[in-house]
């Protein structure tokens, strides 16, 4: 029986042959003898080509796998930071020396003054010039029922005044807007020194404060006669 002879255009649709990338595949067995035989000569034909352009394919793809593999790892590696609250090492930061022990410096002995807070070196050469007395001083006594004065005297003869049982005592208040006055008893008699003053001698009268109206810290004044002395600050 005679082969019938096909056309090559339509051999390749029989034997297998791929012309798109020059692979030719074996022929099938009920190809005819004609196509059998053309498709060995392209195979043939184009076998050394085809192998170096599968070998440069699977290194052009090769490179490129390998490429994209390393992308996103150094991409995704974080990068390291130093932390915000980290110090700089001790060794290029020079240490900030210790200030030394602070020492006690010494100081005068605190003299007190002998004269009355609100009183100035001026009245006092007054008191002491024209009434020879000096070292006024008034206190909260009997729990605040009783305010006690008293001076010292330094001229006998100008103090009389303040000693004359003729002349009434008086404490002003001015906060308090009271006057107190020294309370008589019926055998002592007022309460208050009115024999005749001695240089250097200390003398004393109390006021009565039963309501307590006068309190520690005020600002009083004392009325003798002509005497007045302002300012004198209650202990």
């Amino acid at each position: 029986m005679r082969d019938t002879k096909v056309p090559e255009e339509q051999c390749s649709l029989r034997t297998g042959v791929t012309v798109g990338y020059g692979i030719a595949e074996p022929a099938t067995a009920t190809a005819p003898n004609h196509c059998k035989i053309t498709a060995m000569k392209f195979r043939t034909r184009t076998n050394p080509y085809s192998k170096l352009l599968l070998t440069a394919a699977f290194s052009v793809s090769l490179t490129l796998q390998t490429a994209i593999a390393q992308s996103p790892a150094a991409q995704d590696k974080p990068a390291q930071t130093q932390p915000a609250n980290s110090a700089p090492p001790s060794a290029t930061t020079p240490s900030t020396p210790a200030a030394p022990p602070a020492q006690a410096v010494p100081t005068a002995p605190h003299q007190t003054s002998p004269y009355r807070p609100g009183m100035s070196r001026h009245a006092t050469n007054y008191y002491q010039t024209v009434w020879g007395v000096d070292s006024f001083a008034t206190k909260v006594v009997e729990s605040g029922e009783m305010i006690r004065f008293s001076y010292r005297v330094l001229d006998a003869e100008k103090a009389q005044a303040l000693n004359d049982k003729r002349n009434d005592p008086a404490l002003l208040d001015q906060r308090a807007n009271v006057k107190l006055a020294v309370p008589s008893l019926e055998k002592v008699g007022q309460l208050r020194q009115s024999n005749k003053p001695e240089a250097g001698k200390i003398y004393w009268m109390v006021f009565s404060n039963k309501e307590r109206y006068v309190k520690r810290g005020d600002r009083v004044s004392i009325v003798i006669g002509k005497f007045r002395v302002d300012g004198l600050l209650v202990d």
